[in-house]
Protein backbone atom coordinates (compact mmCIF):
# COMPACT_ATOMS: atom_id res chain seq x y z
CA UNK A 1 0.00 0.00 0.00
CA UNK A 2 1.54 3.29 -1.12
CA UNK A 3 1.01 6.21 1.26
CA UNK A 4 1.97 9.72 0.15
CA UNK A 5 4.45 11.10 2.72
CA UNK A 6 3.28 14.70 2.17
CA UNK A 7 -0.34 13.79 2.84
CA UNK A 8 0.66 11.72 5.87
CA UNK A 9 2.57 14.70 7.21
CA UNK A 10 -0.42 17.00 6.65
CA UNK A 11 -2.63 14.58 8.61
CA UNK A 12 -0.20 14.04 11.50
CA UNK A 13 -1.19 15.70 14.77
CA UNK A 14 0.58 16.10 18.10
CA UNK A 15 -1.96 14.95 20.66
CA UNK A 16 -1.70 14.73 24.45
CA UNK A 17 -4.72 12.76 25.59
CA UNK A 18 -5.58 13.39 29.23
CA UNK A 19 -7.74 10.99 31.20
CA UNK A 20 -8.81 8.98 28.19
CA UNK A 21 -10.38 5.71 29.22
CA UNK A 22 -9.58 2.10 28.58
CA UNK A 23 -12.05 -0.67 29.33
CA UNK A 24 -10.05 -3.82 29.94
CA UNK A 25 -10.72 -7.32 31.27
CA UNK A 26 -10.61 -7.34 35.07
CA UNK A 27 -8.21 -10.29 34.95
CA UNK A 28 -5.62 -7.92 33.43
CA UNK A 29 -6.04 -5.19 36.03
CA UNK A 30 -2.42 -5.44 37.20
CA UNK A 31 -1.16 -4.39 33.75
CA UNK A 32 -3.22 -1.36 32.66
CA UNK A 33 -0.75 -0.69 29.82
CA UNK A 34 -0.59 -4.35 28.82
CA UNK A 35 -1.26 -5.40 25.25
CA UNK A 36 -1.70 -8.57 23.29
CA UNK A 37 -2.18 -9.63 19.70
CA UNK A 38 -5.77 -9.37 18.61
CA UNK A 39 -8.23 -9.23 15.77
CA UNK A 40 -9.09 -5.58 16.37
CA UNK A 41 -9.56 -2.80 13.82
CA UNK A 42 -5.93 -1.69 13.52
CA UNK A 43 -4.19 -4.87 14.76
CA UNK A 44 -1.27 -6.25 12.80
CA UNK A 45 -2.39 -9.00 10.42
CA UNK A 46 1.07 -10.58 10.87
CA UNK A 47 1.35 -10.05 14.65
CA UNK A 48 4.23 -7.66 14.08
CA UNK A 49 3.03 -5.16 16.70
CA UNK A 50 0.53 -4.72 19.51
CA UNK A 51 -1.93 -1.91 20.16
CA UNK A 52 -3.57 -0.17 23.07
CA UNK A 53 -6.97 1.46 22.48
CA UNK A 54 -8.37 4.38 24.48
CA UNK A 55 -11.46 6.55 24.10
CA UNK A 56 -12.36 10.06 25.13
CA UNK A 57 -15.27 9.04 27.36
CA UNK A 58 -16.71 6.10 29.27
CA UNK A 59 -19.70 5.59 26.97
CA UNK A 60 -17.45 5.23 23.94
CA UNK A 61 -15.07 2.88 25.78
CA UNK A 62 -17.96 0.65 26.88
CA UNK A 63 -19.53 0.71 23.41
CA UNK A 64 -16.24 -0.22 21.73
CA UNK A 65 -15.08 -2.89 24.19
CA UNK A 66 -18.25 -4.52 25.47
CA UNK A 67 -21.43 -3.63 23.58
CA UNK A 68 -20.13 -3.50 20.00
CA UNK A 69 -22.89 -4.84 17.71
CA UNK A 70 -24.80 -6.98 20.23
CA UNK A 71 -28.01 -4.93 19.96
CA UNK A 72 -28.31 -4.89 16.19
CA UNK A 73 -31.89 -5.65 15.18
CA UNK A 74 -33.06 -5.61 18.82
CA UNK A 75 -35.47 -3.18 20.44
CA UNK A 76 -34.53 -4.06 24.01
CA UNK A 77 -31.06 -2.89 24.98
CA UNK A 78 -30.07 -4.52 28.26
CA UNK A 79 -26.81 -5.60 29.78
CA UNK A 80 -26.84 -8.08 32.63
CA UNK A 81 -24.60 -7.49 35.62
CA UNK A 82 -22.65 -10.56 34.48
CA UNK A 83 -21.89 -8.81 31.15
CA UNK A 84 -19.81 -6.20 32.96
CA UNK A 85 -18.64 -8.09 36.06
CA UNK A 86 -15.36 -9.16 34.46
CA UNK A 87 -14.40 -5.70 33.20
CA UNK A 88 -12.41 -2.82 34.62
CA UNK A 89 -11.61 0.68 33.48
CA UNK A 90 -8.65 2.99 33.92
CA UNK A 91 -7.71 6.50 32.93
CA UNK A 92 -4.65 7.02 30.76
CA UNK A 93 -2.80 10.22 29.98
CA UNK A 94 0.07 11.10 27.70
CA UNK A 95 3.46 11.79 29.29
CA UNK A 96 4.58 13.49 26.08
CA UNK A 97 2.83 14.59 22.88
CA UNK A 98 1.94 11.60 20.71
CA UNK A 99 2.41 11.84 16.96
CA UNK A 100 -0.84 10.45 15.59
CA UNK A 101 -2.27 10.12 12.12
CA UNK A 102 -5.78 11.51 12.13
CA UNK A 103 -8.32 9.49 10.19
CA UNK A 104 -11.17 11.82 11.15
CA UNK A 105 -13.19 13.90 8.72
CA UNK A 106 -12.06 13.53 5.11
CA UNK A 107 -8.65 12.03 5.92
CA UNK A 108 -9.37 8.70 4.18
CA UNK A 109 -10.40 10.57 1.04
CA UNK A 110 -7.21 12.67 1.15
CA UNK A 111 -5.06 9.55 1.58
CA UNK A 112 -6.90 7.74 -1.20
CA UNK A 113 -7.86 4.87 1.08
CA UNK A 114 -11.21 3.22 1.71
CA UNK A 115 -13.52 4.80 4.29
CA UNK A 116 -14.17 1.21 5.39
CA UNK A 117 -10.87 1.49 7.25
CA UNK A 118 -12.63 3.53 9.93
CA UNK A 119 -16.28 2.72 9.30
CA UNK A 120 -16.75 -0.95 8.47
CA UNK A 121 -17.45 -3.85 10.82
CA UNK A 122 -14.88 -5.93 8.96
CA UNK A 123 -11.28 -5.10 9.82
CA UNK A 124 -9.19 -6.58 7.01
CA UNK A 125 -8.57 -3.28 5.16
CA UNK A 126 -7.91 -1.38 8.39
CA UNK A 127 -5.43 -3.98 9.57
CA UNK A 128 -3.53 -3.92 6.26
CA UNK A 129 -3.48 -0.12 6.35
CA UNK A 130 -2.22 -0.07 9.95
CA UNK A 131 0.52 -2.56 9.09
CA UNK A 132 1.69 -0.36 6.20
CA UNK A 133 1.60 2.73 8.43
CA UNK A 134 3.57 0.99 11.18
CA UNK A 135 6.15 -0.36 8.73
CA UNK A 136 6.77 2.87 6.82
CA UNK A 137 6.52 5.58 9.49
CA UNK A 138 7.55 6.21 13.07
CA UNK A 139 4.09 7.44 14.07
CA UNK A 140 2.81 6.61 17.56
CA UNK A 141 -0.66 5.63 16.43
CA UNK A 142 -3.97 6.62 14.89
CA UNK A 143 -6.71 8.94 16.12
CA UNK A 144 -10.13 8.21 14.63
CA UNK A 145 -13.83 8.44 15.35
CA UNK A 146 -15.58 5.44 16.84
CA UNK A 147 -17.85 3.94 14.19
CA UNK A 148 -20.36 3.34 16.98
CA UNK A 149 -20.40 6.79 18.62
CA UNK A 150 -18.44 9.20 16.40
CA UNK A 151 -16.28 10.17 19.40
CA UNK A 152 -12.48 10.25 19.50
CA UNK A 153 -10.62 6.98 19.92
CA UNK A 154 -6.88 6.41 19.74
CA UNK A 155 -5.03 3.25 18.74
CA UNK A 156 -1.50 3.53 20.13
CA UNK A 157 1.29 1.37 18.75
CA UNK A 158 3.35 -0.68 21.20
CA UNK A 159 6.47 1.38 20.44
CA UNK A 160 4.80 4.45 22.01
CA UNK A 161 2.96 2.96 24.99
CA UNK A 162 5.70 2.72 27.63
CA UNK A 163 7.46 5.99 26.81
CA UNK A 164 4.25 7.89 26.01
CA UNK A 165 1.52 6.93 28.50
CA UNK A 166 0.83 6.70 32.20
CA UNK A 167 -2.12 4.85 33.68
CA UNK A 168 -4.21 5.17 36.80
CA UNK A 169 -5.12 1.93 38.59
CA UNK A 170 -7.85 -0.20 37.03
CA UNK A 171 -11.15 -0.05 38.92
CA UNK A 172 -14.08 -2.42 38.58
CA UNK A 173 -16.44 -1.12 35.93
CA UNK A 174 -19.55 -2.15 37.88
CA UNK A 175 -18.45 -0.03 40.87
CA UNK A 176 -18.00 3.11 38.80
CA UNK A 177 -20.64 5.76 39.54
CA UNK A 178 -20.39 7.03 35.97
CA UNK A 179 -21.41 3.66 34.50
CA UNK A 180 -25.20 4.11 34.69
CA UNK A 181 -25.14 7.57 33.06
CA UNK A 182 -22.79 6.22 30.37
CA UNK A 183 -25.16 3.35 29.69
CA UNK A 184 -28.10 5.77 29.52
CA UNK A 185 -26.15 7.68 26.86
CA UNK A 186 -25.94 4.38 25.00
CA UNK A 187 -29.71 3.80 25.48
CA UNK A 188 -28.84 0.67 27.45
CA UNK A 189 -30.19 -0.53 30.79
CA UNK A 190 -28.24 -2.48 33.37
CA UNK A 191 -30.29 -5.34 34.81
Amino acid sequence: MALDPKILQSLTRRVEPANYLRVTPWARRSTPLGMGFGETRFASPTKAFKLLYIAEDLATSVAEAIIRDRFEGKTIRELAQSDIADWGVCALSATRPLRLLTLRGDACFKLGISTDIVGAKAHDEARAFSQALYDTTDLDGIVYHSRLRKKNCIAIYDRAVTPGLSAQPVVQLERLAALVPALKTLKTNLI
